[in-house]
């Protein structure tokens, strides 16, 4: 239904634990003995420091709290906690006049050049009014203050224009950052190449502003390479740019490195040699074997370039690399702790906690609330609380983000109480509390079902005008919700808000409850409720979602009368469903009238069509709108290039769909098994066996291979004739647990027929049956084949298909006890066959048949003629494949007379002569050890065969083996 809160939205990076996770502690305080967390001796020693309940701490904020709006004007740093109280309103504070939304002031002219260039669209006009005796200071405001890379790039060409300028790496910075931020890689690196042209170097600010901006953006690793650069043109980092790149390992789970890496700065070391860099070119001659990509122009031009000016490492220079130093920033500190706290290195974490307060470094609400969350998360709440102790005494005034840690650690304790008044005393001392915080308070009571107080906080929601998250409440709890919204919301002259409803509609949507959702929304006008745009943009979503797209369109109409204007995710949505259907054409109609209404598509729409039409073949469509993607700026993203792949494959365009997948493998994670599983396909296509078994052995070794690889290297090496290597591939996907679909099991079931492993097939049947996975056409035909190759009577398999295409009752069952019979698994086979052997029903005679050639074959001859006796006693006439069956049953059984009866038929023309009867006769005699007759029978075949030079089961068994390969 409603999802609970992820851990980032606690409001720190440090906060990896989930607010709403279920409580495993019985108690509100676990045993700890005091100092458990041995790092904070020295804190709880300076000036005798108790532990203080939390509950003491908030008491002393409500009181400085009501001092402080006695009087406004009062200084926010007192004894007590400094917290904002100035009113209970549920407003947020008023911010300070900005330009473009920054908290910037400046004077002379600037403010109204700034005014200028956001208010007129002809930025060009506007420069040459204003802007051509500026400053470089002044320039540097005029770069920073723009709002989009484009409008950087053009002040940075008109100011480069002018007779006066100097170029200079603070504009470039500027330049390069803004790039960096829109992830415009190719226009970064052409930037890059600029610079250097014009003899400006980078500085230590540069690089760490470059690592900084290729972190945020996923690119950890070329982030790194940023600082071999730099250390190869002799640059040693400063403080900002380690504690830059400190945070870039951290955040992507590299803690080792990163305390390696801070450690070694200390003592004036910087090394990479660990880093890998198997993709890098040879830093030395500059060559590439690869094409230079928009993202990572690493491996040519920049070092290349950064090769060119290389700064000469003076004394100087070796004097700081080698010297010993310590952070002095607090923000380093914070990173510092962090990292520790996600290792889980306590005791480290709270080394640097006591070396930053004895080093006289400043510390601020985020070093608290790290430390707090770190004790707290890992058992030690009593410490945790001690740090709020801590805070006020530093006069350091807890924030929002401090009371949902709290709350979380509470809640997690098991202690609701707490936890909720962690929740109400952020209003009370004048504070604000934020989405995470109503998420959590809502997802902890409605995990223990306690309606009334959810009841409760929504009221106060509302009475401060605040919005109901629709992911406050978690999925799978929509009948709380049910309760919730139903609970006394029907008392009289009280009508329920559209923000419940809107809530109430998502539960439902969430829970696929379509019907309850539409009954609700029908319900709305009667109760004096309209719906609003969240309500329209929710419901066509969530049909979307649930495919009921005819009903997601007459919604998303009615929204649009309604004078509300959808979403980009609504849009996307429905584009996205009429994909699924194999409607394109109407997917196609809902983006032309996504632009109609001004409402911009964004890589997942994008996305959706160009996979659309490369699942149908149409690679012309499918790059047009790749085209149009990034005319539009946007970025190709996993999805629009595996895609890409899928549609170049489908058409065997062997060099586009390479160059693409070497670009995906440029991307972090690499190619998907869906792009990598279509290059196999394309490969296999073409008969290329060691680029198809390279990408596939890649995909092995990382334990990506899953169904789709498997059946293309099959497919591949059956094609080529490599048949072991086939069955090899088979058995290993067997082993592995790649066999989850029927579509896998028929791979594997065609592939061991095509070798003749008919046992093989049977348990892979047997397996498939047991995991209730039906079979389908494809499966049939596999069968088919199986019960032909082992021996099956080509009349048997005949009427059999016949059954399963007539829609016969128990066909599938009869195919099934049929191939376990051919295969020797006569166990499994009388078990099938028993199944419906026993219904009280009436069945066709092929159903007689396949139960009369499972007994027989499994020795049990009594058991086959009385089925025999069965099928006369209802009525049902013996057919060929009937008498197939007796004649082996009698030959076995050692019934000569049975046989000759049969016999006699065939010899005196009373029945067609038939080679599949015939043969049954001769193997009859023989196993009644009467040669003679077998030898007669023999003769006879011959000449009453003789004018067919072809059987029909040869060109069957051709068929089949044409299918076999495919």
């Amino acid at each position: 239904m409603l999802q609970s809160c992820g851990s980032r939205e606690l409001g720190h990076e440090s906060l990896q634990h989930h607010f709403c996770s279920p409580s495993k502690l019985h108690s509100p305080h676990p045993p700890y003995t005091a100092g458990v967390f041995l790092g904070f001796r020295n804190l709880r020693n300076q000036k005798n420091a108790k532990t203080v309940n939390i509950d003491q701490s908030f008491e002393r904020s409500i009181k400085h709290s009501h001092a402080q709006k006695q009087n406004p004007r009062a200084s926010r740093v007192s004894v007590g906690f400094k917290l904002q109280s100035n009113s209970k309103s549920s407003l947020p504070p008023t911010k300070n006049s900005s330009v473009n939304g920054r908290r910037k002031k400046y004077g002379g002219v600037l403010p109204t050049i700034l005014r200028a260039l956001e208010s007129n669209d002809d930025l060009e006009n506007t420069l040459n009014t204003f802007c051509e005796n500026l400053s470089p200071k002044e320039q540097t405001v005029v770069l920073k203050e723009q709002r989009s890379w484009e409008r950087v790039i053009r002040v940075f060409e008109f100011f480069k224009l002018q007779k006066e300028y100097a170029h200079n790496v603070i504009h470039y910075n500027v330049v390069l950052r803004a790039l960096g931020r829109a992830q415009k890689w190719d226009e970064l690196r052409l930037c890059w190449i600029e610079m250097a042209q014009n003899g400006v170097l980078p500085t230590n600010n540069t690089y760490g502003m470059l690592v900084d901006v290729y972190a945020k953006s996923g690119l950890a690793k070329e982030s790194l390479l940023w600082i071999k650069h730099m250390r190869l043109r002799g640059i040693f980092p400063d403080e900002i740019t380690m504690n830059t790149v400190v945070k870039a390992l951290k955040d992507v789970g590299e803690f080792d490195r990163a305390d390696r890496f801070y450690k070694d700065w200390c003592v004036g070391r910087v090394e990479l040699d660990d880093f890998e860099l198997d993709s890098m070119v040879d830093f030395e001659n500059g060559s590439a074997s690869a094409p230079v990509s928009l993202k990572h122009f690493l491996s040519t031009e920049l070092f290349r370039t950064g090769g060119r000016n290389p700064i000469p490492r003076s004394m100087g220079s070796l004097d700081i690399e080698n010297s010993i130093r310590k952070p002095k920033l607090t923000s380093t500190y914070n990173t510092l702790i962090d990292l520790y706290g996600k290792a889980g290195r306590l005791n480290d974490a709270a080394n640097i906690f006591a070396e930053m307060l004895k080093s006289g470094v400043a510390v601020d609400t985020i070093t608290f609330n790290t430390m707090i969350y770190t004790c707290g998360s890992h058992g030690h709440l009593s410490e945790a609380e001690s740090l709020l102790s801590k805070m006020e005494e530093r006069q350091i005034s807890p924030d929002t983000k401090t009371y949902n840690i709290f709350l979380s650690l509470y809640a997690d304790a098991g202690n609701i109480d707490a936890a909720l008044k962690c929740y109400w005393k952020i209003r009370e001392v004048g504070l604000f509390p934020d989405v995470v915080t109503h998420r959590a308070v809502l997802h902890v009571l409605c995990q223990r079902n306690m309606l009334q107080d959810v009841e409760a906080i929504i009221e106060e929601m509302e009475k401060s005008g605040l919005p109901i998250d629709e992911h406050s409440l978690p999925e799978g709890l929509w009948a709380d919700a049910e309760a919730v919204f139903y609970c006394k919301r029907h008392i009289a002259g009280q009508k329920k808000d559209v923000v419940e409803y809107n809530v109430m509609i998502k539960a439902y949507g969430k829970a696929k409850l379509y019907d309850k959702a539409f009954s609700l929304f029908k319900s709305m006008r009667n109760h004096g409720t309209w719906p609003d745009e969240c309500t329209y943009n929710s419901l066509v979503q969530m049909c979307a979602a649930g495919d009921l797209v005819d009903q997601a369109v007459e919604l998303l109409d009615e929204m649009r009368g309604a004078s509300f204007k959808p979403q980009c995710l609504t849009f996307s949505s429905i584009i996205a469903s009429y994909v699924r259907l194999g409607q394109i054409s109407s997917a196609v109609n809902v983006f032309e009238e996504m632009a109609r209404a001004g409402v911009k598509p964004n890589e997942v729409v994008y996305g959706s069509l160009i996979n659309g039409f490369a699942e149908s073949g149409n690679v012309e469509e499918a790059l047009k709108y790749f085209r149009m993607m990034g005319e539009s700026g946007l970025l190709a993203n996993q999805i629009v290039l595996t895609a890409l792949i899928k549609a170049y494959s489908k058409i065997g365009c062997l060099e586009e769909a390479k160059k693409v997948y070497e670009k995906m493998k440029d991307m972090e994670g690499g190619p998907d098994i869906v792009a990598s599983n279509s290059m196999i396909t394309l490969y296999a296509d073409l008969g290329m066996v060691s680029e198809a078994k390279f990408i596939f052995n890649n995909l092995r070794e990382k334990g990506q291979a899953d169904g789709v690889s498997f059946a293309a290297m099959m497919y591949l090496y059956k094609s080529m004739g490599m048949l072991d290597e086939a069955i090899e591939v088979a058995e290993e996907m067997k082993l592995s647990d790649s066999l989850t679909d029927v579509i896998s099991y028929n791979k594997v079931m065609a592939c061991f027929a095509t070798n003749g492993q008919l046992r093989g097939c049977g348990e892979l049947l047997h397996e498939m049956v047991a995991k209730k996975l039906l079979p389908d056409n494809g499966t049939f035909k596999v069968l088919f084949t199986v019960l032909k190759k082992g021996g099956f009577p080509i009349e048997a398999v005949s009427q059999l298909e016949s059954s399963c295409q007539e829609g016969k009752p128990y066909a599938t069952e009869a195919v099934i006890t049929s191939v376990f019979s051919v295969v020797g698994l006569h166990s499994l086979a009388l078990e099938t066959c028993e199944s419906f052997i026993k219904v009280e029903v009436v069945l066709d005679s092929f159903v007689y048949n396949v139960a009369i050639y499972a007994y027989k074959s499994s020795g049990q001859n009594d058991r086959a003629l009385n089925m025999y006796m069965k099928m006369l006693d209802e009525g049902l006439e013996p057919d060929l494949v009937t008498c197939i069956n007796l004649v082996g049953c009698y030959g076995t059984a050692g019934l000569v007379e049975g046989v000759k009866r049969i016999h006699s038929q065939l010899k005196y023309g009373e029945m067609e002569p038939n080679e599949s009867l015939f043969k049954a006769v001769i193997d009859a005699y023989k196993h009644a050890n009467r040669q003679d007759l077998a030898a007669q029978a023999s003769k006879e075949m011959r000449t009453a065969l003789e004018p067919e030079q072809h059987s029909d089961s040869e060109f069957q068994e051709e068929s089949d083996e044409s299918f076999l390969m495919l």
